[in-house]
């Protein structure tokens, strides 16, 4: 491994981090509908753990309603446990073949805990970054002990590593603040 490949390296794994956590903000509500809420809930069917965008087509027909037709209608009892069972917080209304879920108005203190949620999430977030820049750190250590690199080189690997660390803390504050927007919005 050389500094390039370090360098790569730590890039790579900050950027599966961020969007690990957008991935996360998706999951949270905002008051509106969003298959996002749903899509990735495991479901007990069939005898194993499945998601349910395997199981049901999920679409928003209305901006405060989920509407879930699940493509087998044996799976609606396994999907509806697992709805109720979730940490939305919302009863799912069974209609025969189809499960609505209706969004309730968010209170303001339940839009003061999502944004402790989502504060939360972007601090593990960050806490992932300095874990791959150590990571980086070290492997150029290691290549500086090796003789692989002079004293220069690793001063010029610890500035990059610093502004990726930068660049991707500057994502994860943007991203912070327009999904708090986006929840304390009205």
């Amino acid at each position: 491994m050389n500094n390039e490949e370090a360098l790569f390296a730590m890039e790579e794994g900050m950027e599966k981090a961020v969007d690990y956590m957008m991935h996360e903000f998706s999951t949270v509500r905002t008051g509106k509908a969003s298959p996002a809420l749903v899509e990735n809930m495991d479901v007990e069917a069939y005898g194993s753990q499945m998601k349910l965008k395997q199981l049901a087509m999920i679409t928003t027909p209305e901006p405060r309603l989920l509407v879930i037709q699940p493509f087998d209608q044996t799976t609606v009892k396994a999907i509806e446990k697992a709805l109720k069972e979730s940490r939305l917080g919302i009863n799912p209304l069974v209609d025969g073949k189809i499960i609505r879920l209706p969004m309730p108005e968010l209170s303001e203190d339940r839009r003061k805990d999502l944004v402790k949620a989502i504060k939360a999430m972007a601090e593990e977030t960050r806490v992932r970054l300095r874990g791959y820049r150590r990571d980086g750190m070290d492997a150029a250590k290691k290549l500086k002990k090796d003789g692989k690199l002079t004293e220069d080189q690793m001063v010029d690997f610890e500035a990059d590593a610093q502004k990726l660390t930068d660049k991707f803390s500057k994502s994860i504050d943007d991203h912070l603040a327009h999904k708090e927007a986006e929840i304390m919005r009205v």
